[in-house]
C-alpha cells in the first residue's frame, strides 16, 4: 500500500479511535452516558483500531461508511432547523459525508489484491 494511503487509513481511523474513546474517557470521570451510548462508543474505538490494523480493510471501511452515513442523517438532520443551528448541522452533517467518501476511497484502495 502507498504511503498517503496508508497515512489515509490512520487518520480515517484516528476519527473513531478519538470519538469513542473521548466519551469513554469522559464516562470514567463522571460524565453521564446512557449503556446504549457507551456500547456504541467502545465499538467505535473497535472499529478504529482495526481500521489502522488493516483487518479486513475493504469490508471494515465500508462498515465504517455506511455507519457514519447513518449517523449524518440520524444526529444531524440540518433540514429540521433554521438559521445558525442549521448552519452548524449541516456543517456536521456534511463533514460526515466527507469522512464517508474518504473511506469509499480507501475501501477500493486497501485490503485483499486483486487479480
Amino acid at each position: 500500500m502507498k504511503l498517503e494511503t496508508r497515512l489515509a487509513q490512520w487518520l480515517l481511523a484516528a476519527v473513531f479511535v478519538v470519538a469513542g474513546g473521548f466519551r469513554l474517557w469522559q464516562a470514567l470521570h463522571g460524565v453521564a452516558y446512557s449503556n446504549g451510548s457507551l456500547l456504541i462508543s467502545a465499538g467505535e474505538v473497535l472499529l478504529g483500531v482495526l481500521l489502522a490494523a488493516g483487518w479486513q480493510l475493504r469490508a471494515l471501511a465500508l462498515l465504517a461508511a455506511a455507519a457514519l452515513l447513518a449517523d449524518a442523517a440520524l444526529t444531524h438532520p440540518f433540514w429540521k432547523f433554521s438559521g445558525s443551528a442549521q448552519a452548524a448541522q449541516l456543517l456536521h452533517f456534511m463533514k460526515n459525508i466527507g469522512l464517508v467518501g474518504g473511506l469509499i476511497l480507501l475501501s477500493g484502495a486497501g485490503g485483499a489484491r486483486r487479480r
